[in-house]
């Protein structure tokens, strides 16, 4: 006899849930990462057009350059926040996924805890029949051996 076990659906089923929830946890996480790079983007060429500024006023460049570089940086700064607002919302998404993987996968556990131990009574209840046969065949022997 081999063991099936009746459920097995379900625990496949877990199995794909934890799998895709795996997967969601994996997007959000490459999001995560491509907020905080432009981020970092933004940042490097905020210090960028900063030492630019830096170096016109040094230079005798005339004031409107200065002042167009200064409301670029402006406009920068209005880019980092934004920006600054994606990536939280990116952690708090990653943090969910998290949250929903850490659920499936305890799901999926209890399931498969519970084929575990059902697979155990029938190995055990298998077992217990073999033993059975082979008491009921050495008491037909000895029987037969009596007469």
């Amino acid at each position: 006899m081999k063991f099936q076990y009746s459920f097995q659906k379900v625990v496949d089923l877990k199995s794909n849930e934890k799998s895709q929830a795996e997967w969601m946890l994996s997007s959000a996480l490459g999001k995560l990462q491509s907020e905080e790079q432009t981020l970092q983007q933004l940042i490097s060429e905020k210090e960028r057009v900063s030492h630019a500024i830096q170096s016109a006023a040094e230079a005798c460049v005339p004031l409107s350059s200065i002042q167009q570089l200064q409301a670029y940086i402006g406009h920068l700064e209005q880019c980092i926040e934004r920006k600054n607002k994606d990536v939280e919302h990116a952690q708090m998404n990653v943090q969910s996924k998290q949250s929903i993987l850490t659920d499936k996968m305890m799901d999926e556990q209890v399931w498969l805890k519970a084929k575990e131990k059902a697979k155990a009574r029938f190995q055990k209840e298998l077992l217990l029949h073999e033993q059975n046969e082979l008491d009921e065949l050495a008491s037909v022997r000895y029987a037969m051996r009596a007469r």
